[in-house]
């Protein structure tokens, strides 16, 4: 059988880098998205080059690694078509690039802590549907496409001091179920997943907001009583691509602990 074929945004590190492994651990071919550099506006450091580079090495010749912003709509269009020239089409698609800011209220939010939640967790969803929505309908009927997202709890509630996350988490829910709604009847699906308090470097940004000392705070915030690890999500994320979740579209799976219970 022809392997499948995967894009992953914010692949260099936690979620994204456990969707690449499980998907590569499944036979997929896949490229594998991050900026791999600094945000300014951002108080916290992102995926480095190497990490994203490592993550590819474990899985020669099935894993390309691409540094790309995915605010930059043509470098997006290019990680799609290194996906085509390179493995022969596409099949689904990955969208979990998103990066934290906050800890003040949302009237004393900052324009560039606005324009780096809404650049990498909302356009970036955006630009990466705008380049392989396309690409995904090139695949011959009867087509399996899938478009996954990475939305968050914050997407179904609001959370202390953190409006501006909230908002964009909000919008990526909005984008997949009016995306899913143009895709009607093309076998191509969209859906999102919302993932809990989740054991990444995101999740250490914002218990920095808090002036927390140990994340495992959070957990008490979740059913499981425990925090979750990258893995349990992209097991999550990684059904969705494959065939067995033909009959979700539009829609979100809350693999979040019970967060929001």
């Amino acid at each position: 059988m022809t392997p499948r074929v995967a894009v992953v945004t914010g692949a260099g590190r936690g979620i994204g880098a456990a969707v690449v492994h499980r998907l590569a651990g499944e036979g997929w071919r896949v490229v594998a998205v991050d900026v791999a550099e600094d945000d300014p506006g951002l108080g916290y450091p992102l995926a480095r080059r190497e990490q994203l580079a490592e993550v590819a090495a474990k899985w020669p010749g099935q894993v390309l690694d691409f540094v790309a912003d995915v605010r930059d709509q043509r470098a997006v269009d290019e990680a799609v078509a290194v996906a085509e020239r390179e493995f022969g089409g596409l099949d689904a698609a990955v969208a979990a690039a998103a990066v934290m800011a906050g800890g003040r209220p949302l009237w004393e939010t900052t324009d560039s802590e606005w324009e780096s939640l809404f650049g990498a967790g909302v356009d970036g969803v955006f630009h990466l549907a705008r380049a392989a929505v396309p690409a995904l309908l090139r695949r011959p009927q009867p087509r399996t496409g899938r478009f996954v997202a990475l939305a968050s709890a914050a997407a179904h509630t609001g959370l202390w001091r953190l409006a501006g996350y909230n908002a964009a988490k909000h919008a990526v829910v909005g984008l997949i179920r009016g995306l899913a709604t143009d895709l009607r009847g093309t076998g191509v699906t969209a859906t999102a997943v919302s993932p809990g308090s989740t054991r990444t470097p995101m999740l250490q940004a914002t218990a920095a907001l808090y002036d927390l000392d140990d994340v495992e705070e959070f957990a008490q915030h979740q059913l499981a009583e425990r925090l979750l690890e990258p893995e349990e999500v992209a097991a999550a994320v990684c059904w969705l691509c494959g065939p067995d979740a033909s009959a979700v579209t539009g829609t979100v799976v809350h693999a979040d602990g019970g967060f929001t219970a």
